[in-house]
């Protein structure tokens, strides 16, 4: 097995999830009666949106593969923090990143992804989700009432670096990024070829949004100076809203 993530493309997702769901009543090893319907029409706000439960992943492998997103989704997760980016997005680390016989080291450095690919990634979930949810009417409003918050590190110099910022700018808004673009021109043909169980109207696709993510976390490295962390958040709120 190769020590390198590879990312699987949305439309080789997307009708793995409909032929596994079709054949065997399970999304990546989920069974159905797994699978968290809301019971009733309550949700919270946060960060102005609807949020239907306060349960979600924190940053880390859980959230940084398209996969894992939907399995958390499917099982009541409804805050997702994203895992975080940062500029050095092609280090050679150590595999596996964690092997525990007595003690447990932790080489990982940040993500295995670059942070294009963890964009795609994150792009490719969010559509995935507005689709289940609607597929198997897993909420009981018409709105989305999940939420997206993207994780950036480690320093300011960092953060403002191009990389960076448009992995901000185009989390913020993925109205004219080609990977949304992309996702959606495969989703309108998988409901106009009526591939996709409950949704038969493509107009449906052009009602997900583009502004995947309006809040951050910011992660910075162990014994970071407290003045350094307060110019970030400083940049973040002040200069990038």
């Amino acid at each position: 097995m190769s020590d390198v993530m590879t990312p699987v493309q949305f439309k080789e997702l997307l009708y793995w999830i409909l032929k596994e769901f079709r054949n065997e009543n399970t999304i990546f090893g989920i069974h159905k009666d797994k699978f968290y319907r809301k019971p009733d029409n309550s949700y919270f706000k946060i960060f102005g949106e609807k949020c239907e439960t306060p349960l979600g992943p924190a940053a880390g492998p859980h959230t940084q593969q398209t996969p894992n997103i939907v399995a958390s989704y499917l099982t009541g997760s409804r805050f997702f923090e994203l895992k975080t980016v940062q500029i050095l997005d092609n280090l050679e680390v150590e595999k596996p990143c964690i092997e525990a016989v007595d003690e447990g080291y932790n080489t990982e450095w940040s993500t295995e992804l670059t942070v294009q690919q963890a964009y795609e990634e994150y792009v490719k979930g969010w559509f995935l989700l507005h689709v289940l949810s609607k597929m198997l009417k897993l909420s009981r409003g018409e709105d989305r009432a999940f939420v997206f918050n993207m994780s950036v590190g480690y320093d300011l110099k960092g953060i403002k670096d191009p990389k960076i910022d448009n992995f901000i700018e185009h989390m913020k808004d993925a109205s004219n990024n080609p990977v949304f673009l992309e996702c959606q021109k495969i989703l309108k043909e998988a409901i106009t070829a009526g591939d996709i169980p409950n949704l038969k109207d493509p107009a449906f696709v052009e009602n997900i949004s583009p502004h995947i993510s309006n809040s951050i976390t910011l992660s910075t490295m162990h014994g970071c100076p407290p003045q350094d962390q307060e110019l970030i958040c400083k940049y973040l709120i002040g200069e990038k809203k």
